[in-house]
């Protein structure tokens, strides 16, 4: 663990970090913007399923992961953004996030989806299957023309590439 990450503290969003949340989605310039009250819904509803990292003063999340578990298989985790803010990158704690957070919710799987074009996050994807010695398996899951936010007929957004990684071992993830 590096000294930034020891001064880090995770823990379960609060509603009052919905705000925070969707500042650093919206300043990664890479993820999918949400509403501001669908990022207030998340840590109000997946808080379980969800973490936020904060100096250990308590200050503002500097980072988050936000996940949850697939109703036709609850053993699945989905993790459905990660992101760090800019003053924070480059100090592993996005791939902190994604070890405590399948550690604490010990799902059989875990999926997620990349655009083909958002190399940090297959780097961190591709580096957690081999730092837990699981099995990545990649397909096309929404084709970019399948949004509606096409222009003149052209799709506006790249296509989701789904990862899915495991299974873990019968006894839960151990990390």
């Amino acid at each position: 663990m590096t000294a930034a990450q020891a001064a880090m503290t995770l823990e379960s969003p609060r509603v009052e970090d919905g705000a925070d949340i969707w500042r650093i989605a919206r300043d990664s310039r890479v993820l999918d913007l949400n509403s501001s009250y669908s990022y207030l819904l998340w840590c109000r509803d997946f808080a379980a399923t969800s973490l936020v990292a904060r100096a250990v003063d308590g200050g503002e999340p500097v980072a988050f992961v936000t996940g949850y578990l697939r109703p036709d298989r609850p053993g699945t985790l989905v993790v459905w953004q990660i992101a760090v803010d800019e003053t924070h990158r480059g100090q592993g704690l996005a791939g902190v996030l994604l070890d405590a957070l399948t550690a604490r919710v010990r799902p059989d799987a875990v999926e997620t989806t990349v655009t083909p074009d958002n190399t940090p996050s297959d780097r961190l994807f591709s580096a957690y299957a081999a730092r837990h010695g699981l099995r990545l398996e990649r397909e096309v899951l929404f084709d970019g023309d399948l949004f509606p936010d096409s222009v003149d007929g052209a799709a506006a957004h790249k296509p989701e590439v789904l990862y899915r990684i495991g299974p873990f071992p019968t006894t839960g993830a151990s990390l």
